[in-house]
């Protein structure tokens, strides 16, 4: 059964890894696509596999860490497939680093091709599809290392500002029939070559397998899924789970407003109890002891 018949997917950052997936299997349920990646000769070889599966696909080598390069990726689909459908924002870089140690370059390198470029993109196909007057679907790529995770200020921070953006575009572009959805994926890839270690016996590559994230993009993207908006999910190897939005926990409230003496007076009975995980490892919470400074040198 194919999902996605006569509809036009635009894939970022689509020559390897989680976006190849995207691709092979967007194109696998109807959809024509749109390969895009920097490197030209890797999304020509992702257009050359869809081809041979009997699919319809482009290439495209533009850079959506600019403005200019994300208009013109989605003015490419509309002059190839006669306009946009499904934009799946799956470019992304790394640059990691400890928080003291890390560069503006670092920082702003990662911060321009996530966030930035996540934007442009989302911006160029929502306002074709405004235009097209059919509604579409936006699924951006987000991450558990916007919980938290050493050595990655950048990137945790790239990641929660899209997870952001999903939710206020999703209210925001209900009324043109766009929905926008994020996944955070994982994938045993280039980029994260050297970063996961074996589960339960399983090779990183046996069991995440990048391929493994695409199923589900597939199924944001098609019309059964027309109730998810504003939402984020957790997927990869053998996981499918939903990422709770963030929200407010315990409550405490007091007529006339809060004190510094009435604070004092109940902060430490009432709130560390609820202090959970933190962080991407789920590790129990760290400092019930204090974080103090370390000891004077001798």
């Amino acid at each position: 059964m194919t999902l996605l018949q006569d509809r036009t997917a635009v894939v970022t950052g689509a020559g390897g890894g989680i976006g190849r997936g995207h691709a092979l299997l967007l194109a696998a349920h109807g959809a024509r696509v749109v390969v895009n990646d920097i490197d030209a000769a890797r999304a020509a070889a992702v257009v050359a596999e869809i081809a041979a599966a009997g699919g319809q696909a482009v290439a495209d080598g533009q850079s959506i860490a600019a403005r200019a390069g994300a208009e013109a990726l989605i003015a490419h689909a509309v002059r190839a497939f006669g306009g946009i459908d499904i934009l799946v924002n799956n470019a992304g870089n790394l640059r990691d680093r400890s928080f003291l140690k890390m560069t503006d370059e670092e920082f702003d390198a990662v911060w321009l091709v996530h966030v930035k470029g996540t934007f442009w993109c989302a911006q160029a196909a929502a306002l074709q599809m405004q235009r097209q007057g059919r509604g579409g679907v936006i699924i951006n790529t987000t991450s558990g290392s916007h919980f938290g995770n050493f050595g990655q200020s950048n990137y945790a921070a790239a990641k929660g500002a899209i997870a952001s953006m999903t939710y206020t575009w999703a209210i925001e572009l209900a009324r043109l029939g766009i929905r926008v959805n994020a996944i955070g994926p994982v994938a045993a890839t280039q980029m994260t070559h050297g970063l996961m270690s074996a589960v339960d016996g399983k090779a990183p590559e046996q069991l995440w397998l990048p391929e493994r994230n695409a199923p589900l993009v597939v199924y944001l993207a098609c019309d059964e899924a027309a109730n998810v908006s504003g939402q984020v999910f957790g997927v990869g190897g053998e996981r499918l789970a939903h990422m709770v939005q963030p929200h407010y926990g315990k409550t405490l409230t007091r007529e006339g407003g809060w004190t510094v003496e009435a604070i004092r007076e109940c902060f430490q009975r009432e709130m560390p109890a609820e202090f959970g995980s933190l962080g991407i490892l789920g590790k129990p919470y760290p400092f019930h002891g204090g974080v103090l400074p370390p000891p004077a040198s001798e």
